[in-house]
């Protein structure tokens, strides 16, 4: 009982921490509107209530929505950056800096519209087919850094960015030489079969069941890193590789793993944008996502329960900056120099304590 309660009481502190963290940097950015920006308050407006839809009562006193695209798009970027925030949280447990979600993304993206596009089944069976092909291709291609980095001390930051690279071309050179639609007047693979695409839940948008799926993964990996023996290797080893490996644990094998769970978590994105969002591929896919998976891992400081409402908030503040950016004066990178304050001072929390030790303020070592 007492183990859970200062679990809880954990669990409490950090997301008392991120919120405090996160209001810094909102105040802050909205210090610097007030010098750049000739309406400030219909900046604060978009940026804090533009993803949302409004309503209106008609005379027969129906209810109409406007705005739904703006919410559905916060919606689906949220789940997307759940999914990549949760591909970096996992190799972040083990101590292991993976920058390769983008090419992850991308494989699964292609291996899922390979299997949507070329293999005739039912709907029933096409989708869990797709979803199951990009797990797999980013499982494996999350763990071939991982084993360099076991077996050949290969540093995880430069093999998943140049892995990124391949992925990235071998993804390009697939969708102009083999799976490119030549009558579409423009780069892109031929629409996905009927049966493969993913309903919307909400009309006007592509939020599908993947809003229950995205919660989910997140929450079966905390199940793995907090119930199971694996899970429980992992955790040691990030945070004492040397302890890890006296107690006869496989470190070089987990530490595969956890790049490989994070590979799995980043084909399932991968899935979400091609067959929920797009249902084709262009060449010109949307990279970049798997390093803002690093922003919602700081915010949630790479605990899988606090993935989601990390995603969310992020999302949020994306399609603020949307709204922003098209009705105001101020342009989108504004919320990008908001996104640099929250990510600096989530890394460095420990800096106003030391600097009230260094000014004298802090109890003093006896």
């Amino acid at each position: 009982m007492s183990s859970a309660i200062a679990n809880q009481s954990s669990i409490l502190r950090e997301i008392l921490k991120t919120i405090f963290v996160v209001g810094i940097g909102l105040l802050i950015g909205m210090i610097i509107i007030l010098f750049i920006s000739e309406e400030p308050t219909k900046v604060f407006d978009a940026i804090l209530t533009g993803p949302l839809p409004s309503s209106t009562v008609l005379d027969d006193g129906t209810i109409r929505w406007r705005g739904m695209s703006r919410f559905g798009t916060f919606i689906e970027d949220s789940i997307t950056l759940a999914l990549v925030g949760l591909a970096v949280a996992i190799p972040f447990r083990a101590r292991q800096f993976s920058l390769g979600a983008d090419g992850q993304l991308f494989l699964g993206a292609l291996a899922s519209a390979a299997i949507s596009i070329y293999v005739p089944l039912p709907g029933a069976i096409l989708i869990p087919l797709a979803f199951t092909a990009a797990v797999v291709v980013g499982f494996v291609w999350g763990w071939l850094p991982g084993i360099m980095k076991a077996k050949a001390g290969a540093n995880e930051i430069v093999t998943t960015l140049m892995l990124n690279v391949i992925a990235i071309q071998f993804f390009i050179f697939v969708v102009f030489n083999i799976m490119i639609d030549r009558q579409a007047g423009f780069i892109v693979t031929p629409f996905f079969q009927a049966s493969a695409i993913l309903e919307p839940l909400i009309r006007r948008t592509n939020v599908t069941w993947m809003i229950l799926v995205a919660p989910l993964v997140c929450l079966l990996a905390y199940v793995f890193l907090a119930r199971s023996n694996k899970g429980y290797e992992l955790r040691v080893i990030g945070q004492n590789p040397s302890f890890g490996r006296q107690m006869g644990m496989p470190v070089d094998r987990t530490v595969a793993l956890s790049m490989a769970i994070g590979g799995a978590a980043a084909g399932i994105a991968g899935f979400h944008i091609a067959n929920a969002i797009l249902k084709r591929l262009p060449s010109d896919f949307p990279a970049g996502l798997g390093f803002e998976g690093i922003v919602v891992a700081l915010l949630a400081r790479n605990d899988p329960r606090l993935i989601i409402p990390a995603a969310l908030f992020y999302g949020y503040l994306r399609a603020g900056a949307q709204v922003m950016e098209r009705t105001t004066d101020v342009s989108r990178e504004m919320v990008l120099v908001v996104q640099a304050i929250i990510i600096l001072l989530t890394v460095s929390e420990n800096l106003l304590p030391r600097l009230g030790q260094w000014l004298g303020l802090g109890r003093r070592a006896k």
